[in-house]
């Protein structure tokens, strides 16, 4: 339960803790002001709250506004019903924006204008005559107009933001007005309502009252229209304000100021009155001002006027215009600028400015108000207002000290208020840093990525940015169109896209998701101009017609192809083959700019055209230095865009260092979008593109510039840098640039003997190479990779480590920068040396110890055996260890818990001299320790780029000495610089060895080690003592090294040499062993004799010696020892114990250098490991011995293969696994583990094994539940047994009892129901069943045991259950009764049968055959001896017999021998040879039927016959009876082992004729025939056998037949001609089905390379077979063969045409696999997104396409088919089936975090259900 809810938690989303919200970052934890200025904010706040509750209370209880602070109108403050002056900045077809106080917007929708205006938008709908008469709202407003309007609305959206809706509605307006309010010189706002002779009615939203405004009082000298806005003066009031005549005189309008004596009041007061007021109270952020004698209003800093700013006094006259009012609490907003005041206020000039988006650097702040904003001066001069929230980061505190201490800022202008006519600005890093803030910044076909906000039917929309937005239509959500676009788009999903339509007036942005256009590096066309004849680009299909289809591209642009440029077949319906919305690749035949007409091809496009057009815009050079975009990571490298050209190129895993080891990690440090810098161009290959390097090395020397171009160029002696190409077994490829390459043999690879070229140099490995041979005629050449003949400079073995560890710093770097992954981010903050605290863990197979870390939770940590050497390693306890090694692509830490790392280090000083120890190492660089001191650093183990990696040489312990050249260099971060202290670094040189075999030195022990002692010799060289030269009779389990020390002298003989690089043993004779270790004895034996190494051939099986172990091998199972300096042996895992646990661990069992007693087992001289011993005591298997044995193979119908000790094999039989039978006796077992068994006998090739507890531990007296049947004695009559099923049929059921008996089962034992047909039987009883049985009989002569199965006998149930309703068995007089029918019935048949055969016999003559006459073994289970044969036939034998009547009897009784395919060979002399058949015997047919062999003569047979009745045999004695039977037999049985022998083939023609006697039809005895004849280029002779095997295979055996017509067809057209081979596939399809025949040909033909005849062929298939689905499916195979994609799409086409539709679906998939395995992929992914757009519920297609998409298409596209899987609308069986694939294929390829992914993706699924339920 705990891991369900840990892989899906319950409930959801997680609700998020306050402290996760708005994270706090703490840089200095002492910092105290901090929490100063926080409590100074909470005190402001705590006095300020009550002011704000009393000065509401007093609010409601007073009329007039009282006002003490002054702030700019926030959106906060706004509420229903506040009104406002607002400016038109833009005007739309449905809304108008407004630009308020405050650089606030609002929308005035096209509804909230005026009731007239409405009402005629409702006619128009209502009639459906469209909205072309209306008047648009471009002619009602003008942009810069200034407004009188009302808040409506204000609406939350979806992303959180307000949505401020707008009226200018006069009746809202003016709602607080009557008629009884109005007077002459009032201003006031209207819509003009209907438009009449002599002027103009006008809607003031006063009831009852009429406006008119006369014509000839307007200020406009056009119409006005219906609705449209005007502010006008009231002239005339009349009859208690019901009628109004109104006026438009501009000088009146402006000077109309509002007076005391109209009646203004705080209720009816209007935004935008004139009026005249005095400075109250001059405040830091603006000015009160009275009015209207008692009203009071306030003016912000953003409405004084600039130039009197500071020149504001109390008292001070003033004029200004009324802004805003707040119903709510009674505030008036005012402005002073002069925009506003007379002469100006109708309308504003400036309304939008074009330097929105525009970022400025410089600026300065010239003030600061803490509820307000800031004022921002820019260089130009000019203002901008940052709003409060825009002064930081949206979750940041504002810091206003910080913000004043700087003395510039840099600032975006994200909008224009026309109001105060000032630009907005903002400071947030965010919105400066974006790169796209307006719709201006974006360009056509521009990759964007974005946040989905909303779905709607006709798309989904994306915010880019913090103000755009744009739309992705329907048919752009994917390559295919979705049906149900809402499982896979919702808000907040990040989606990648590209532009196709910008319009930035209008605001419109329309993108693409569709794949195959995002990911298009083709050229874009954004007009016309774009599309030149030849160029090839991606467009989408947006309508098919019958002439063709139109194509569109970015932007407007699109063209036409015609129905010819389709495809290369003939297209009559083209919809078809394309849908609308497919991505195509087109190419431009034709193009008229001026008519804007484009004629296009689909058909004319090729991959090579594509390729072209993509590099074409890119000079290619070689050596060429360019920067890279990562587009896609593929297995073996990175598919990369070069930057800023946009082209295609690839960049391989391999070609990212100069070290092999770095190579991996930076390919996966680097992810999708990096870009990568400093590449240089490599290759340029037609089918493989631009390939691009990053190795140092090879990068340097294309730069030098003096490369060869072409082989004229190479020169023997030159020296070049190239990569390795290809490994073969002769010698490496190396590959160098400009597409030059050459070989460098096996000889020539490095300075020591190398046997195999495998593991030497990896593939694109970095190596310097010497031109050695020229062959000017075959244009190629030999190169030398050898150290000694290069010249190489002295500072590469520094170079190449300083590189090395640069660039595993920058992997570090760039994996912590990433912040995906906790487990990264704390490796790359790990540095070798760090010393840290770890806890103990759990020790591994190989020795090593688990630690764990609270710093490094979810690392794997580990400390090799090595490096726990002298520490305490219980469990839990925590130890101090020092980090070795980070591994970023295991996720693991490599450290040492030996004491000696721990302690202080030392100060190192330069040029001294240290025996370095190898801590860590790998194939570039090696972690070592300065002796004496803890100070650790690198060292490669390549100093070279040729240089082979020596693993013994670098083993963890080996020792190295160097001395220090640099003790803190910079380049390693602080880490020692050393180098080897002999001042040629490229080889070791050793002193030739002065010493001779037998000599007799005194050496002293230099250094001791588990398999060998070094010794120094008198001559200062270092000599080499063997673990086996120390003792001469060791005790068993000691280390012979042990009883030696440092510094010990002894006496020593010389022995021999051993190789100085390949550790071999020399002999003193050996050429190489000037350059060897002296080998020497410390043996008494071998101080006083001469004679020196033991031979091999002293050593036999058997033999009891000594050995060493060494190490052991996991990978082949075995342990490596030394016996003596020159021999070896090996130990497999099933020789070293006998004991099942120790097994387990077979590392842990001996120590190296330990002496071991050991048998030889056997002796090979010729291989490097010439013993193969045994440590268990024996040497060979015996009965009886329990041993080891190791599950080789399982066998279903047998039991277990397995493998035992000393190469052996075994058989453990079903009954032999166990004491108590179980239903499943294979389950527990598998390929590979280790059991113990008992070996019970030997036979021929292997032993029998028992697995019985009772037979392994005979001491135990455990209850045996089935007890081990060993012969038939043990099974009595009436006994209750059990046993498996072996097998079922005609003649009952077999069970197994034991390895040698098999007990029958008669139907009429085995149910209680008739059965008709056994096959029911088989049905309900398995192979292998375990059944309870009772024994019936047992006929110990014969070794039958008859057993039942019935319910009665065994208390079981029946096999067969009641539902099948059989009949019940007859049993007593029912039975008798039918008994007798049946007998009556059979004597009538058999002697109408007789009469009929004697009849036959007179007519047909009789042959002399051989005495051996074949018959039909029986199976295994059924086969009766030879003797109860004899006895059987004897028995039943007479002296009238007829040989009719004898072969009756002998069909009858082997009935069951006949069906099982065998030959047994039987001999009888006392009666003549009988035809015999091969199948079993037809009862239904009369013995007339059967046609015996012809005799040869009549007469011969008759004085035969005379003969024989003259010369009777004397009667023999029963001893010579017995004698003769014994013999008969012998030979019997020696034929039947010859003909059993199924591997022996026949060898001349009589073994074939005698096999084809026996077996006439079978056709792979004809062909193995006719083979016989074609190896002896005999082709005559085979057509002969081909035209007998067709006469005589029954016609009946119709494949039989078929396949000797093949044979007929491949002999004609390998050794025949056309014209004979077309004769024999004219007969061949007269006598067989016409379409297998020519199947047949048809892949003969493709098999032979004829593709011109083939071709042919399929195309008289397809006309013949039209209606065949199989045929289109072979011919469409030959062509994609043939990589004829568009014959093969023009196939497919016509069998659309001539199939029926409901195979039409098979059809497409069928024919889209075959695209993925010989064609496009591409192609075939269209094909399957076409058929499962149409049929989505077809899951069997679905997951075809994903097993295909598994192994042609990469990560991303497979979950991106996953993704799509899982929202179909399927039962939810189905989804969770495709759930289960998603799991296993993340948990294969993916990491933790898709793997979470996909839980999470289930939990969702899941949670929608079972909401959908409850609702």
């Amino acid at each position: 339960m705990a891991s369900m809810e840990e892989d899906f938690p319950r409930g959801g989303t997680e609700r998020k803790k306050p402290t996760d919200l708005i994270p706090h970052e703490v840089d200095n934890l002492f910092d105290t002001p901090a929490k100063a200025v926080k409590k100074k904010k909470k005190a402001v706040k705590q006095d300020e709250a009550p002011k704000s509750k009393k000065q509401k209370v007093d609010e409601e209880n007073i009329k007039l506004n009282t006002t003490t602070t002054v702030q700019i109108l926030h959106l906060r403050d706004l509420t229903v019903g506040t009104l406002m002056l607002g400016c038109v900045k833009e005007v739309s077809d449905f809304e108008v924006v407004v630009g308020l106080p405050s650089g606030l917007v609002g929308y005035l929708p096209i509804c909230n204008i005026c009731d007239a205006y409405t009402n005629i938008l409702n006619d128009k709908l209502d009639t459906d005559d469209g909205l072309e008469e209306v008047v648009p709202l471009s002619k009602l407003f003008t942009l810069g107009m200034l407004i009188r309007c009302v808040v409506s609305s204000l609406d939350s959206a979806k992303e959180g933001h307000i949505s401020l809706k707008l009226s200018i509605n006069p009746k809202d307006v003016n709602k607080a007005l009557n008629s009884v309010a109005l007077k002459p010189a009032m201003t006031l706002s209207g819509c003009v309502e209907s438009v009449e002779d002599h002027g103009y009615l006008v809607d003031i939203g006063i009831g009852g009252t009429k406006a008119f405004l006369p014509k000839k009082s307007t200020s406009s000298k056009q119409d006005l229209y219906v609705g449209q806005y005007v502010l006008v003066l009231i002239e005339d009031v009349k009859d208690s304000g019901r009628v109004v005549r109104l006026s438009q005189n501009p000088q009146a309008l402006v000077k109309a100021c509002a007076q005391t004596k109209q009646g203004w009041t705080l209720d009816n007061l209007l935004p935008g009155l004139l009026i005249h007021g005095c400075v109250k109270r001059v405040t830091p952020h603006g000015l009160i001002v009275t009015f209207l004698s008692s009203f009071t209003g306030v003016v912000d800093f953003l409405h004084l006027d600039e130039d009197k700013e500071s020149t504001y006094s109390k008292g001070q006259e003033i004029l200004a215009r009324i802004l805003y009012v707040q119903p709510s609490t009674r505030q008036v907003g005012l402005s002073l600028r002069s925009h506003l005041l007379p002469p100006g206020g109708a309308v504003l000039d400036l309304h939008f400015s074009e330097r929105v988006g525009e970022v400025v650097q410089g600026c300065q702040m010239t003030s600061l108000h803490h509820y307000s904003g800031a004022l921002m001066k820019m260089l130009d001069g000019s203002r901008a207002f940052v709003h409060r929230n825009l002064l930081k980061e949206p979750k940041e505190e504002l810091d206003t000290n910080h913000l004043m201490s700087q003395t510039q800022h840099i600032l975006r202008i994200i909008n224009y208020s026309p109001i105060e006519q000032i630009y907005q600005a903002t400071l947030r890093w965010s919105s400066i840093e974006t790169p796209f803030f307006s719709c201006q910044d974006i360009k056509v076909g521009q990759i964007v990525e974005g946040t989905v906000t909303d779905l709607q039917k006709h798309g989904v929309y994306v915010r880019i940015g913090e103000h755009i937005r744009g739309m992705i239509p329907r048919i752009h959500l994917a390559d295919v169109t979705l049906k149900n676009p809402e499982k896979k788009f919702y808000p907040g999903l990040k989606v990648k896209c590209r532009v196709l339509l910008v319009e930035a007036q209008k605001k419109l942005l329309i993108l693409t998701r569709k794949k195959a256009l995002v990911e298009s590096t083709l050229p874009i066309f954004q007009s016309y101009s774009d599309a030149r004849p030849g160029r090839i680009s991606h467009g989408f299909v947006v309508c098919i017609k019958e002439f063709g289809c139109i194509v569109r591209f970015y932007e407007d642009v699109k063209g036409l192809v015609p129905m010819q440029e389709l495809t290369t077949e003939t297209v009559t319906n083209p919809e078809e083959l394309f849908f609308v919305g497919q991505v195509v690749k087109v190419k431009v035949l034709k193009c008229d700019e001026e008519k804007k007409m484009l004629r296009l091809s689909f058909k004319s496009v090729t991959e090579e055209d594509v390729r072209e057009e993509q590099i074409a815009k890119f000079d290619f050079i070689v050596g060429k230095m360019v920067d890279a975009r990562v587009c896609r990571k593929v297995l073996n490298g990175l598919e990369v865009s070069i930057i800023p050209e946009e082209v295609q190129a690839f960049l391989p895993t391999t070609h990212l260092s100069d070290h092999v080891t770095n190579c991996l990690p930076l390919w996966m440090a680097l992810e999708e979008g990096d870009t990568i810098c400093n590449l240089m161009c490599l290759t340029n290959y037609k089918k493989k593109g631009i390939v691009l390097t990053k190795k140092p090395h090879l990068k340097a020397y294309i730069e030098d510039g003096a490369i060869p171009k072409n082989f004229s160029e190479l020169q023997v002696g030159m020296q070049m840098v190239g990569w390795v190409k290809n490994i073969m077994p002769y010698g490496v490829f190396i590959s160098f640039p400009y597409g030059v390459f050459g070989l460098a043999p096996i000889a020539n690879m490095g300075d020591q003997f190398i046997k195999e070229t495998s593991g030497i140099f990896d593939i694109d490995q970095t190596v310097v190479a010497k031109v050695t041979n020229l062959d000017e005629e075959k244009q190629r050449f030999l190169v030398s990779l050898k150290l000694s003949e290069l010249s190489l400079s002295e500072n590469e073995f520094h170079t190449r480590l300083i590189q090395g560890l640069k660039e595993r710093r920058n992997i570090s770097e760039m994996r912590a920068g990433r912040g995906d992954s906790d487990v990264l981010w704390k490796l790359s903050a790990l540095t070798v040396g760090d010393q840290m605290k770890m806890i103990v863990g759990d020790t591994t197979e190989d020795g090593s110890v688990m630690l764990t870390s609270d710093q490094l939770s979810g690392v794997t940590v580990l400390a090799s055996k090595y490096h726990k050497e002298g520490v305490n390693l219980t469990p839990g306890c925590k130890l101090n260890a020092v980090i070795l090694h980070i591994d970023f692509v295991k996720s693991q830490v490599h450290v040492s818990l030996r004491p000696k790392l721990n302690i202080k280090k030392e100060k190192l000083e330069k040029d001294a001299r240290f025996t370095a120890k190898v801590q860590f190492a790998d194939k570039d660089f090696a972690v070592v320790s300065l002796a004496t001191t803890s100070d650790l650093t690198f060292f490669p183990t390549r100093p070279h780029l040729n240089s082979i990696f020596d693993s013994k040489k670098f083993s963890v312990g080996s020792c190295l000495d160097v001395k220090v050249d640099d003790p803190n260099c910079e380049d390693l971060a602080g880490f020692p610089l050393i180098s080897y202290q002999s001042s040629n670094a490229k080889h070791e040189q050793h002193k030739p060895n002065e010493e001779r075999l037998g000599e007799l030195m005194k050496v002293t022990v230099k250094k001791l080690k588990a398999l060998c002692v070094l010794v120094n010799l008198p001559s200062g060289n270092t000599g080499r003592v063997h673990v086996s030269q120390i003792l001469e009779f060791p005790d068993i389990g000691s280390c012979p090294t042990s009883v030696l020390k440092v510094g010990m002298e002894m006496e020593a003989r010389v022995i021999g040499g051993r190789a100085v690089r390949a550790h071999n043993f020399l002999a003193i004779s050996h050429p190489d062993y000037n350059i060897s270790i002296p080998e020497l004895s410390f043996l008494e034996s071998k101080l006083k004799v001469s004679d020196m190494v033991n031979k091999l051939e002293k050593y036999k099986p058997g033999d009891d010696i000594i050995c060493f172990p060494s190490k052991y091998i996991k990978k082949e199972q075995l342990l490596e020892v030394h016996v003596k300096p020159d021999i070896m042996g090996a130990v497999p895992l099933l020789a070293m114990c006998n004991k099942l646990g120790l097994s387990k661990h077979p590392q842990r069992l001996f120590k190296p250098g330990q002496a071991l007693s050991a048998k030889v087992v056997s002796v090979d001289p010729k291989k490097p490991i010439q013993f193969s011993l045994s440590l268990t005591g024996t040497h060979k298997l015996e009965p009886g011995m329990n041993t080891l044995a190791m599950v080789q193979k399982i066998q279903p119908h047998k039991g277990l293969m397995l493998a035992l000790p000393y190469e052996n094999t075994g058989l453990a039989h079903l009954t032999d696994l166990s004491d108590s039978y179980t239903e499943k006796p294979l389950e527990s077992y598998k390929e590979g583990q280790i059991i113990r068994c008992h070996v019970i006998e030997q036979k021929i090739k292997e032993f029998n094994v028992s697995l019985r507890p009772s037979r392994l531990n005979k001491d135990k007296h455990d209850i045996v539940e089935d007890p081990e049947i060993q012969s038939i004695a043990d099974i009595k009559e009436g006994q209750s047994i059990r046993g498996y099923v072996s097998s079922v049929n005609d003649q009952g059921i077999f069970l197994r009892l034991s390895r040698t008996i098999t007990g029958r089962v008669l139907f009429q034992n085995a149910t209680k129901y008739y059965m008709n047909d056994p096959k029911v039987l088989i049905k309900h009883v398995g192979q292998n069943a375990l059944v309870a049985a009772k024994v019936l009989s047992v006929d110990s002569e014969n070794l039958h045991v008859n057993l039942s199965l019935l319910s009665k006998d065994t208390g079981k149930p029946d096999l067969l259950p009641e539902s099948l309703e059989l009949p019940l068995r007859l049993t007593g007089e029912e039975k008798e009764k039918h008994d007798k029918k049946a007998a009556v019935k059979r004597k009538r048949t058999l002697s109408e049968s007789q009469q009929d055969n004697e009849n036959t016999e007179q007519k047909t003559k009789r042959i002399k055959v051989d005495e051996e006459c074949r018959l039909v073994e029986e199976p295994r289970e059924q086969k009766e001896t030879l003797k109860e044969k004899k006895k059987k036939k004897k028995s039943k034998k007479e002296d009238s017999d007829s040989g009719v009547e004898v072969f009756f009897r002998e069909t009858d009784e082997t009935v069951s021998d006949k069906k099982s395919g065998k030959v047994k060979v039987k001999c009888k002399e006392q009666e003549p040879n009988r035809l015999q058949v091969t199948s079993s015997f037809p009862w239904e047919s009369t013995l007339g039927s059967l046609t015996p062999f012809a005799p040869a003569d009549d007469n011969q047979n008759s004085s035969e016959d005379e003969e024989e009745v003259k010369s009777k045999p004397a009667k023999k004695s029963r001893k010579e009876l017995k004698q003769e039977q014994q013999n008969t037999e012998q030979k019997l049985s020696k034929l039947e082992a010859e003909l059993m022998d199924t591997s022996v083939r026949p060898d001349n023609s009589t073994a074939f004729e005698r096999l084809l006697l026996s077996s006439p039809d079978s056709s792979l005895l004809w062909l193995q025939y006719m083979a016989f004849h074609l190896q002896a280029t005999q082709i005559e002779q085979a057509r002969a056998v081909a035209e007998r095997a067709l006469k005589t295979i029954s016609f009946r055996e119709e494949q039989e037949k078929l396949n000797i017509w093949v044979a007929m067809l491949n002999l004609e057209n390998m050794y025949g001609t056309p014209d004979s081979l077309q004769k024999v596939f004219e007969r061949a399809i007269q006598y067989c089905e016409p379409l297998l025949v020519y199947q047949q040909l048809a892949d003969i033909y493709a098999k032979s390379e004829k593709i011109k005849e083939a071709e042919s062929l399929y195309k008289s298939m397809v006309k013949r077979f039209r209606q065949d689905k199989a045929v289109y499916l072979s011919y469409g195979t030959f062509l994609l063969r043939q990589r004829q994609s568009d014959a093969a799409n023009a196939l497919l086409q016509r069998a659309l045409q001539s199939l029926s539709s409901k195979e039409h679906v098979d059809l497409i998939a069928r024919f889209a696999r075959l695209e993925f395995q010989f064609g496009n992929s591409e192609k075939a992914k269209s094909m399957f997104d076409k058929v499962l757009t149409t049929y989505p519920k077809r899951t069997d297609l679905w997951s075809v396409f994903i097993d295909l998409m598994v192994k042609h298409g990469s990560q991303k596209e497979v979950r991106e088919l996953f993704d799509r899987v899982i929202h179909l609308s399927v039962s939810v069986k189905k989804i969770k089936f495709f759930f289960k694939r998603y799991l296993e294929y993340e948990k294969k390829n993916g990491t933790p975090e898709t793997i979470q992914v996909v839980k999470q993706k289930a939990l969702e699924y899941v949670e929608s259900k079972g909401a959908e339920a409850t609702s």
